[in-house]
């Protein structure tokens, strides 16, 4: 089978396509044709050699979807045939996420999706409705179930509150899409006019551009009568931090998420001046997570924002647009 290795931490040159025996699904396991797979900037980092806990060489990428094609011993989850994601950690499927759960992460401690076939274990493994192609399902198990679990199993959203969500990358176009569809008002920022009107087209009903409007959380104070916003999905880091505090109501609730200004926030260190706010990190979720999601992204039947699919042989280039930032939404490539 055709499949990608990260061989070198040097970026996109460390992907190299290579030949590799078709896996066989051991007990408890599924064997999945893998039909596209979706990037996230974690990807990034880690083949650029600055995410922690990656060893080479190794198959990158936790996204993707397929069909099952067969089945290990003990089997009776998903059968051949089933369309389905798998879980970003494949042995978190329920409750807390404790370290032995989060152990597991495609793509990073243990062979990702960006390959022809791949052997999962089955209760990693999520069943896509049918109203979702492969592109679509291959978006979901990162950037939306860290949405998800930043606005509902921690942040308790509640329609009729407003959520803040920074730029238009994965993680916050699926905020926007969320919230909107739990009920929620969503304000946007970004440095590009186009895209906060493409992010009106989809919902957001407050649009800030943070490259003009460089202290932001004033124009965010403005569009909510001086209150602050009752969550934050804080993808920037330590450089966008002080903002979202000071954007954020008394009470309100930060998710801490991305790190594309720097260092990742820390929640024990930030200095909110007093203010009473619930600031914890959110590291994507469980499989329960996943398909509560899908539950609620099935009430309208929700369509991920799909920026670009790229052939599979056109991987490298792939990741070079994501480093570039130009997307909006997700980046996918077809396998």
């Amino acid at each position: 089978m055709k499949a990608y290795e990260l061989q070198s931490t040097t970026g996109a040159e460390g992907w190299v396509q290579v030949e590799k025996p078709q896996p066989q699904p051991g007990p408890g396991q599924a064997l999945v044709r893998i039909r596209a797979v979706s990037l996230n900037y974690r990807d990034l980092i880690i083949a650029s050699g600055t995410y922690p806990g990656t060893k080479t060489p190794i198959i990158p990428v936790s996204d993707g979807a397929g069909e099952v094609v067969a089945v290990g011993e003990g089997v009776t989850r998903v059968k051949p045939g089933d369309r389905v994601a798998p879980t970003f950690f494949q042995v978190w499927t329920d409750g807390p996420g404790t370290p032995e759960k989060v152990g597991k992460a495609l793509g990073g401690s243990v062979p990702g999706v960006l390959a022809e076939y791949v052997a999962l274990d089955a209760e990693g493994l999520v069943v896509l409705p049918d109203w979702l192609s492969f592109e679509e399902g291959a978006t979901l198990p990162c950037a939306a179930v860290t949405a998800w679990n930043a606005l509902v199993p921690q942040g308790g959203l509640k329609a009729g509150q407003t959520v803040l969500a920074q730029g238009t990358g994965g993680v916050s176009i699926f905020a926007l899409q969320l919230a909107r569809v739990l009920g929620a008002r969503v304000l946007l920022t970004s440095s590009h006019d186009d895209k906060l009107e493409r992010g009106k087209r989809l919902g957001a009903e407050g649009l800030i551009n943070y490259k003009k409007s460089p202290n932001w959380e004033e124009q965010v104070l403005a569009l909510t009568g001086g209150e602050g916003v009752d969550h934050v999905l804080e993808v920037g880091g330590a450089g966008t931090l002080p903002h979202s505090v000071r954007a954020t109501k008394k009470g309100g609730h930060i998710a801490l998420i991305g790190l594309l200004s720097g260092a990742p926030g820390k929640a024990d260190s930030v200095d909110t001046g007093g203010k009473p706010l619930r600031i914890e990190r959110t590291y994507v979720g469980s499989r329960a997570m996943f398909e509560d999601m899908l539950r609620a992204m099935s009430r309208e039947k929700t369509k991920p924002v799909i920026d670009r699919v790229f052939p599979f042989a056109e991987a490298r280039e792939a990741l070079r647009y994501m480093e570039s930032g130009g997307h909006f939404g997700k980046i996918v490539i077809s396998v």
